[in-house]
């Protein structure tokens, strides 16, 4: 995600966005229960991959595992849905969900929803996503990267996009 090529009002509610996404989460201060809350674990940018997978880097449908990944990621970033929805599209959604729970009734976050641009799989049950993260319907990071991963029979956003957006605000969060 670049924000070096955002120009003033848009950069400004760019970082009003990830602020939003880690503000009330740094606040919650929920615990991973796999690791030490003393401890953090860095998040790791995706690696790219080459749009054109072979066939056995994509699901049995690609078509249908696509149309999944959209329909999820946009339900996912709608302030609307209810956080008992977003804990099941978010990977590992029950052990974060008192930081999705953080976001209910933040100004900031009922402005930022995402629009999927581009799925490119890696493997059948992973998935490279392009998306604008948008604020006020506007494009605030254009082009941002994150991955899907295929949990339960759901495809969901993984828990290390979410975690990267919160580390753009440079807050600390468990589970993160």
């Amino acid at each position: 995600m670049v924000l070096s090529r955002l120009g003033g009002r848009s950069r400004i509610a760019a970082l009003a966005a990830v602020a939003a996404l880690a503000i009330g989460p740094a606040l919650v201060g929920c615990a991973d229960d796999e690791s030490p809350s003393s401890e953090v674990t860095p998040v790791v940018p995706p690696v790219p991959t080459s749009p054109t997978g072979t066939a056995t880097d994509q699901p049995a449908d690609p078509d249908a595992a696509k149309a999944e990944i959209t329909k999820n990621w946009t339900a996912f970033f709608d302030p609307r849905t209810p956080t008992d929805e977003k804990v099941k599209l978010l990977e590992n959604g029950e052990r974060m969900r008192a930081v999705l729970g953080a976001f209910e009734g933040d100004k900031n976050a009922a402005m930022t929803s995402a629009k999927v641009k581009g799925i490119a799989f890696t493997s059948p049950n992973d998935a490279d996503v392009t998306y604008d993260l948008l604020v006020g319907g506007n494009p605030a990071l254009p082009d941002s990267k994150g991955t899907s991963v295929h949990q339960g029979d759901v495809w969901k956003v993984s828990q290390k996009t979410l975690c990267g957006l919160v580390q753009l605000s440079g807050a600390t969060v468990p589970g993160c």
